[in-house]
Protein backbone atom coordinates (compact mmCIF):
# COMPACT_ATOMS: atom_id res chain seq x y z
CA UNK A 1 0.00 0.00 0.00
CA UNK A 2 2.80 2.38 0.89
CA UNK A 3 4.53 1.62 -2.41
CA UNK A 4 1.31 2.41 -4.26
CA UNK A 5 0.89 5.74 -2.42
CA UNK A 6 4.52 6.61 -3.10
CA UNK A 7 4.11 5.77 -6.79
CA UNK A 8 0.93 7.86 -7.04
CA UNK A 9 2.73 10.81 -5.46
CA UNK A 10 5.59 10.43 -7.94
CA UNK A 11 3.11 10.42 -10.82
CA UNK A 12 1.37 13.51 -9.42
CA UNK A 13 4.70 15.32 -9.06
CA UNK A 14 5.80 14.40 -12.58
CA UNK A 15 2.44 15.53 -13.98
CA UNK A 16 2.75 18.83 -12.10
CA UNK A 17 6.23 19.38 -13.56
CA UNK A 18 4.97 18.69 -17.09
CA UNK A 19 2.11 21.16 -16.54
CA UNK A 20 4.62 23.73 -15.26
CA UNK A 21 6.69 23.37 -18.46
CA UNK A 22 3.56 23.90 -20.55
CA UNK A 23 2.65 26.98 -18.47
CA UNK A 24 6.14 28.43 -18.88
CA UNK A 25 5.70 28.23 -22.66
CA UNK A 26 2.33 29.97 -22.37
CA UNK A 27 4.02 32.82 -20.49
CA UNK A 28 6.46 33.38 -23.36
CA UNK A 29 3.56 34.04 -25.76
CA UNK A 30 1.88 36.30 -23.19
CA UNK A 31 5.14 38.21 -22.76
CA UNK A 32 5.35 39.13 -26.43
CA UNK A 33 1.69 40.20 -26.46
CA UNK A 34 1.67 42.44 -23.38
CA UNK A 35 4.91 44.12 -24.44
CA UNK A 36 2.94 45.86 -27.18
CA UNK A 37 1.18 47.90 -24.49
CA UNK A 38 4.55 48.87 -23.06
CA UNK A 39 5.67 49.88 -26.54
CA UNK A 40 2.54 51.99 -27.06
CA UNK A 41 3.15 53.82 -23.79
CA UNK A 42 6.91 54.34 -24.15
CA UNK A 43 6.71 55.22 -27.84
CA UNK A 44 9.70 53.20 -29.06
CA UNK A 45 10.20 49.40 -29.23
CA UNK A 46 13.79 49.77 -28.07
CA UNK A 47 12.72 51.73 -25.02
CA UNK A 48 10.02 49.17 -24.26
CA UNK A 49 12.54 46.32 -24.55
CA UNK A 50 14.96 48.13 -22.26
CA UNK A 51 12.28 48.70 -19.63
CA UNK A 52 10.93 45.15 -19.85
CA UNK A 53 14.39 43.58 -19.56
CA UNK A 54 15.21 45.92 -16.67
CA UNK A 55 12.10 44.75 -14.82
CA UNK A 56 13.04 41.10 -15.42
CA UNK A 57 16.59 41.72 -14.19
CA UNK A 58 15.28 43.38 -11.03
CA UNK A 59 12.91 40.50 -10.28
CA UNK A 60 15.61 37.89 -10.81
CA UNK A 61 18.05 39.87 -8.68
CA UNK A 62 15.55 39.88 -5.80
CA UNK A 63 15.10 36.12 -6.26
CA UNK A 64 18.87 35.55 -6.29
CA UNK A 65 19.32 37.57 -3.09
CA UNK A 66 16.50 35.65 -1.38
CA UNK A 67 18.06 32.35 -2.45
CA UNK A 68 21.55 33.41 -1.38
CA UNK A 69 22.85 32.67 -4.87
CA UNK A 70 24.88 35.80 -5.59
CA UNK A 71 27.98 34.29 -4.02
CA UNK A 72 28.43 32.46 -7.32
CA UNK A 73 29.52 35.76 -8.87
CA UNK A 74 32.90 35.13 -7.27
CA UNK A 75 33.46 32.38 -9.82
CA UNK A 76 33.15 34.73 -12.81
CA UNK A 77 36.95 35.04 -13.33
CA UNK A 78 37.01 31.27 -13.97
CA UNK A 79 34.53 31.27 -16.89
CA UNK A 80 35.20 32.05 -20.54
CA UNK A 81 34.16 35.61 -21.58
CA UNK A 82 31.88 34.33 -24.38
CA UNK A 83 29.84 32.42 -21.82
CA UNK A 84 28.59 35.77 -20.49
CA UNK A 85 27.04 36.75 -23.83
CA UNK A 86 23.94 34.53 -23.83
CA UNK A 87 21.79 37.48 -22.84
CA UNK A 88 22.38 39.18 -26.20
CA UNK A 89 19.63 37.00 -27.66
CA UNK A 90 16.90 38.45 -25.43
CA UNK A 91 16.82 42.01 -26.88
CA UNK A 92 16.51 40.62 -30.40
CA UNK A 93 13.70 38.24 -29.43
CA UNK A 94 11.73 40.79 -27.40
CA UNK A 95 12.07 43.66 -29.88
CA UNK A 96 11.14 41.33 -32.75
CA UNK A 97 7.96 40.33 -30.92
CA UNK A 98 6.98 43.98 -30.49
CA UNK A 99 7.55 44.62 -34.20
CA UNK A 100 6.04 41.41 -35.59
CA UNK A 101 2.88 40.81 -33.53
CA UNK A 102 0.90 43.78 -34.97
CA UNK A 103 2.06 42.97 -38.51
CA UNK A 104 1.72 39.20 -38.60
CA UNK A 105 -0.46 38.33 -35.62
CA UNK A 106 0.44 36.25 -32.58
CA UNK A 107 0.09 32.83 -34.24
CA UNK A 108 2.21 33.64 -37.32
CA UNK A 109 4.89 35.47 -35.30
CA UNK A 110 5.18 32.67 -32.73
CA UNK A 111 5.14 30.14 -35.57
CA UNK A 112 8.20 31.84 -37.04
CA UNK A 113 9.87 31.93 -33.62
CA UNK A 114 9.20 28.23 -33.14
CA UNK A 115 10.52 27.42 -36.63
CA UNK A 116 13.74 29.26 -35.83
CA UNK A 117 13.97 27.52 -32.45
CA UNK A 118 13.52 24.07 -33.95
CA UNK A 119 16.08 24.43 -36.72
CA UNK A 120 18.65 26.16 -34.51
CA UNK A 121 18.33 23.42 -31.89
CA UNK A 122 18.68 20.84 -34.68
CA UNK A 123 21.92 22.49 -35.83
CA UNK A 124 23.27 22.49 -32.27
CA UNK A 125 22.42 18.80 -31.89
CA UNK A 126 23.59 17.57 -35.29
CA UNK A 127 26.93 19.41 -35.23
CA UNK A 128 27.55 19.23 -31.47
CA UNK A 129 27.98 22.99 -31.11
CA UNK A 130 28.52 25.01 -27.90
CA UNK A 131 29.02 21.99 -25.70
CA UNK A 132 25.86 20.17 -26.84
CA UNK A 133 26.24 16.39 -27.22
CA UNK A 134 26.22 15.48 -30.90
CA UNK A 135 23.23 13.49 -32.12
CA UNK A 136 22.61 11.62 -35.36
CA UNK A 137 19.95 12.42 -37.94
CA UNK A 138 16.90 10.16 -37.64
CA UNK A 139 13.77 9.62 -39.72
CA UNK A 140 11.68 11.17 -36.94
CA UNK A 141 13.78 14.35 -36.96
CA UNK A 142 13.50 14.68 -40.75
CA UNK A 143 9.74 14.17 -40.69
CA UNK A 144 9.38 16.61 -37.80
CA UNK A 145 11.44 19.27 -39.59
CA UNK A 146 9.33 18.88 -42.74
CA UNK A 147 6.13 19.18 -40.69
CA UNK A 148 7.41 22.40 -39.08
CA UNK A 149 8.28 23.86 -42.49
CA UNK A 150 4.94 22.95 -44.03
CA UNK A 151 3.10 24.19 -40.93
CA UNK A 152 4.64 27.68 -40.95
CA UNK A 153 4.12 27.99 -44.73
CA UNK A 154 0.43 27.10 -44.35
CA UNK A 155 0.01 29.59 -41.48
CA UNK A 156 1.69 32.43 -43.38
CA UNK A 157 -0.30 31.73 -46.54
CA UNK A 158 -3.54 31.61 -44.57
CA UNK A 159 -2.70 34.82 -42.74
CA UNK A 160 -4.18 37.23 -45.31
CA UNK A 161 -7.64 35.73 -45.00
CA UNK A 162 -7.51 36.15 -41.22
CA UNK A 163 -6.00 39.65 -41.17
CA UNK A 164 -8.30 42.25 -39.58
CA UNK A 165 -9.06 45.60 -41.17
CA UNK A 166 -6.50 48.23 -40.27
CA UNK A 167 -3.67 45.77 -39.60
CA UNK A 168 -0.24 46.98 -40.86
CA UNK A 169 0.37 45.80 -44.42
CA UNK A 170 3.48 43.86 -45.38
CA UNK A 171 4.37 42.97 -48.94
CA UNK A 172 7.28 42.15 -51.24
CA UNK A 173 10.82 42.45 -49.90
CA UNK A 174 9.56 44.02 -46.68
CA UNK A 175 7.41 40.98 -45.96
CA UNK A 176 10.34 38.63 -46.58
CA UNK A 177 12.42 40.72 -44.21
CA UNK A 178 9.82 40.45 -41.42
CA UNK A 179 9.56 36.69 -41.93
CA UNK A 180 13.33 36.36 -41.79
CA UNK A 181 13.46 38.44 -38.61
CA UNK A 182 10.96 36.11 -36.95
CA UNK A 183 12.98 33.00 -37.79
CA UNK A 184 16.23 34.66 -36.69
CA UNK A 185 14.71 35.85 -33.41
CA UNK A 186 13.51 32.33 -32.63
CA UNK A 187 16.80 30.81 -33.71
CA UNK A 188 18.86 32.73 -31.16
CA UNK A 189 16.92 31.26 -28.21
CA UNK A 190 18.46 27.75 -28.34
CA UNK A 191 21.87 29.36 -28.81
CA UNK A 192 21.21 31.47 -25.73
CA UNK A 193 20.21 28.35 -23.81
CA UNK A 194 23.38 26.52 -24.85
CA UNK A 195 25.62 29.45 -23.88
CA UNK A 196 23.84 29.87 -20.54
CA UNK A 197 24.20 26.14 -19.90
CA UNK A 198 27.96 26.52 -20.28
CA UNK A 199 27.90 29.43 -17.84
CA UNK A 200 25.83 27.39 -15.41
CA UNK A 201 28.39 24.59 -15.45
CA UNK A 202 30.94 27.11 -14.18
CA UNK A 203 28.82 29.03 -11.67
CA UNK A 204 26.61 26.13 -10.46
CA UNK A 205 23.76 28.57 -9.69
CA UNK A 206 20.96 28.77 -12.31
CA UNK A 207 19.36 31.90 -10.79
CA UNK A 208 22.69 33.74 -10.88
CA UNK A 209 23.11 32.74 -14.52
CA UNK A 210 19.65 34.17 -15.24
CA UNK A 211 20.57 37.46 -13.50
CA UNK A 212 23.75 37.76 -15.57
CA UNK A 213 21.90 36.90 -18.78
CA UNK A 214 19.25 39.57 -18.25
CA UNK A 215 21.74 42.16 -17.00
CA UNK A 216 23.76 41.72 -20.22
CA UNK A 217 20.53 41.91 -22.24
CA UNK A 218 19.41 45.12 -20.52
CA UNK A 219 22.80 46.77 -20.99
CA UNK A 220 22.94 45.76 -24.68
CA UNK A 221 19.49 47.09 -25.60
CA UNK A 222 20.09 50.27 -23.58
CA UNK A 223 23.21 50.93 -25.69
CA UNK A 224 21.21 50.31 -28.88
CA UNK A 225 18.49 52.70 -27.67
CA UNK A 226 21.07 55.39 -26.87
CA UNK A 227 22.79 55.09 -30.26
CA UNK A 228 19.50 55.16 -32.17
CA UNK A 229 18.30 58.15 -30.17
CA UNK A 230 21.53 60.10 -30.74
CA UNK A 231 21.33 59.37 -34.47
CA UNK A 232 17.63 60.39 -34.47
CA UNK A 233 16.40 57.00 -35.62
CA UNK A 234 14.10 56.53 -32.64
CA UNK A 235 12.34 59.01 -30.32
CA UNK A 236 13.16 59.44 -26.66
CA UNK A 237 11.17 57.03 -24.46
CA UNK A 238 8.12 58.57 -22.79
CA UNK A 239 7.43 58.17 -19.10
CA UNK A 240 4.11 59.94 -18.45
CA UNK A 241 1.92 57.54 -20.54
CA UNK A 242 3.06 54.64 -18.37
CA UNK A 243 0.65 55.81 -15.67
CA UNK A 244 -2.31 55.14 -18.02
CA UNK A 245 -1.04 51.76 -19.23
CA UNK A 246 -3.13 48.76 -18.09
CA UNK A 247 -1.59 46.89 -15.17
CA UNK A 248 -1.00 43.80 -17.28
CA UNK A 249 1.32 45.82 -19.52
CA UNK A 250 3.98 45.29 -16.85
CA UNK A 251 3.72 41.49 -16.96
CA UNK A 252 6.31 41.08 -19.73
CA UNK A 253 9.26 41.30 -17.33
CA UNK A 254 7.69 38.84 -14.90
CA UNK A 255 6.87 36.40 -17.73
CA UNK A 256 10.44 36.59 -19.04
CA UNK A 257 11.92 36.00 -15.58
CA UNK A 258 9.53 33.07 -14.98
CA UNK A 259 10.38 31.51 -18.36
CA UNK A 260 14.14 31.66 -17.83
CA UNK A 261 13.98 30.45 -14.22
CA UNK A 262 11.42 27.76 -15.03
CA UNK A 263 13.37 26.25 -17.93
CA UNK A 264 16.60 26.24 -15.90
CA UNK A 265 14.90 24.38 -13.05
CA UNK A 266 12.83 21.98 -15.17
CA UNK A 267 15.46 20.76 -17.63
CA UNK A 268 17.55 18.80 -15.09
CA UNK A 269 14.38 17.16 -13.70
CA UNK A 270 12.26 16.21 -16.73
CA UNK A 271 14.91 16.53 -19.43
CA UNK A 272 15.77 19.19 -21.99
CA UNK A 273 13.85 17.59 -24.86
CA UNK A 274 10.59 17.27 -22.92
CA UNK A 275 10.96 20.79 -21.50
CA UNK A 276 11.48 22.36 -24.92
CA UNK A 277 8.68 20.33 -26.49
CA UNK A 278 6.19 21.40 -23.83
CA UNK A 279 7.25 25.07 -23.73
CA UNK A 280 7.00 25.29 -27.52
CA UNK A 281 3.55 23.67 -27.35
CA UNK A 282 2.47 26.22 -24.76
CA UNK A 283 3.75 29.06 -26.95
CA UNK A 284 1.79 27.92 -29.98
CA UNK A 285 -1.50 27.14 -28.24
CA UNK A 286 -1.48 30.41 -26.31
CA UNK A 287 -0.63 32.48 -29.39
CA UNK A 288 -3.53 30.84 -31.26
CA UNK A 289 -5.90 31.75 -28.40
CA UNK A 290 -4.59 35.34 -28.28
CA UNK A 291 -5.11 35.71 -32.03
CA UNK A 292 -8.56 34.11 -32.07
CA UNK A 293 -9.94 36.10 -29.12
CA UNK A 294 -8.02 39.34 -29.71
CA UNK A 295 -6.61 39.28 -26.18
CA UNK A 296 -4.38 42.02 -24.76
CA UNK A 297 -5.92 44.54 -27.19
CA UNK A 298 -4.44 42.78 -30.21
CA UNK A 299 -6.45 42.65 -33.46
CA UNK A 300 -8.63 39.57 -33.67
CA UNK A 301 -7.53 37.09 -36.35
CA UNK A 302 -9.87 34.20 -37.03
CA UNK A 303 -8.60 30.64 -36.69
CA UNK A 304 -9.37 29.64 -40.25
CA UNK A 305 -9.02 26.05 -41.43
CA UNK A 306 -5.58 26.60 -43.04
CA UNK A 307 -4.28 28.23 -39.84
CA UNK A 308 -5.58 25.34 -37.71
CA UNK A 309 -3.91 22.84 -40.05
CA UNK A 310 -0.67 24.82 -39.94
CA UNK A 311 -0.82 24.97 -36.13
CA UNK A 312 -1.37 21.20 -35.93
CA UNK A 313 1.63 20.59 -38.23
CA UNK A 314 3.80 22.93 -36.16
CA UNK A 315 2.81 21.16 -32.96
CA UNK A 316 3.35 17.69 -34.43
CA UNK A 317 6.68 18.65 -35.98
CA UNK A 318 7.97 20.35 -32.81
CA UNK A 319 7.08 17.38 -30.62
CA UNK A 320 8.52 14.87 -33.11
CA UNK A 321 11.85 16.71 -33.35
CA UNK A 322 12.31 17.08 -29.60
CA UNK A 323 11.16 13.59 -28.64
CA UNK A 324 12.70 11.68 -31.57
Amino acid sequence: MRLLITRLREIQMHTALLAAALLVGCLLAVQASVNLQLNSAVGTPYGASTLQLGVATGLLLVLAVAAGALGALGKLPDVEPWQLLGGLASPLYITSGILLFPRLGALAAVGLFVTGQMFASLALDLFGLLGIDRKGLSVGIVLGALAVLVGIVVIIKGQKAAAPAGAPKTSGAGRIGWLGLGILAGGVLPVQGAVNAQLRSGLKEPVTVAVISFAVATFAIAIVLLVLYLTRRTPAPKVAPLKKMPWWGWLGGACAAAYVTGTFLLMPVIGAAVTIALTVTGQQLTSALIDHRGLFRLPRRALTKPRVIGLALLLAGSLTIQLA
